[in-house]
């Protein structure tokens, strides 16, 4: 159950950002408009935030969330998003860093593809989903292997936002085993091979593209 809840996280999480962002990346790199450069240093900014100390004000949001678990329109009266599938997955949907290495996979396309696609009538959508992103399978590949892992060992905010223990991911299923006076090793290096098996098959499935995007990231 544990190891279904933290795949269902998982794919969601990587899913979700892999389009969110590679949209927002094809945006910043590929459309004129004003602002662009400036929404473009807002997300590299955003590297620079420690992710820790986003919790809180995240978990405020998740908590007094309107209309929702029994909130108002307000927030209050209710538990909002806490013990919901969607407190565990909005918000990991897009990261900055899975902007910016889209974006620079972007810039360095040839323009002669937007122009030549235009001229057979391909709309902006299909130029994006049908010309562009396929050239950037090392930056989907980068993306989504990235992700899948930070959600897959997340264990800290998990915590925070689910009590049911139908909703325990793997993670925090392993902490069962350790407790103040007493920690079954068997079981708890049992459970922490399995929960590691799945992140070693995905990189020797995908390293090639892996290792190719995060190295031509710094050459762009």
């Amino acid at each position: 159950m544990y190891a279904r809840n933290s795949l269902i996280i998982a794919v969601g999480h990587t899913v979700l950002n892999v389009v969110f962002a590679s949209m927002a990346g094809y945006s910043l790199a590929r459309l004129p408009y004003r602002g662009r450069t400036l929404l473009f240093y807002s997300f590299v900014a955003a590297l620079m935030i420690p992710t820790y100390t986003k919790i809180l004000p995240e978990f405020l949001i998740v908590r007094f969330m309107p209309l929702a678990g029994g909130n108002d329109i307000l927030g209050q009266g209710g538990t909002g998003w806490l013990n919901t599938w969607w407190a565990l997955i909005i918000p990991g949907a897009i990261t900055p860093f899975a902007v910016f290495l889209f974006r620079q996979f972007y810039v360095d396309l040839p323009v002669e593809l937007e122009e030549a696609a235009r001229l057979d009538g391909v709309g902006e959508f299909g130029i994006y989903a049908r010309i562009m992103t396929p050239l950037v399978k090392p930056a989907v590949t980068t993306v989504a292997l990235l992700t899948f892992q930070e959600s897959w060992n997340n264990f800290l905010w998990p915590l925070l936002v689910t009590q049911k223990d139908s909703m325990r991911v793997i993670q925090v299923g392993l902490s069962v085993f350790q407790t103040e006076n007493h920690t079954q090793w068997q079981f708890l290096m049992a459970g922490t091979t399995l929960a590691t098996l799945p992140m070693v098959l995905l990189f020797l499935a995908g390293q090639r593209y892996f290792v190719q995007g995060l190295a031509t990231t710094g050459i762009k």
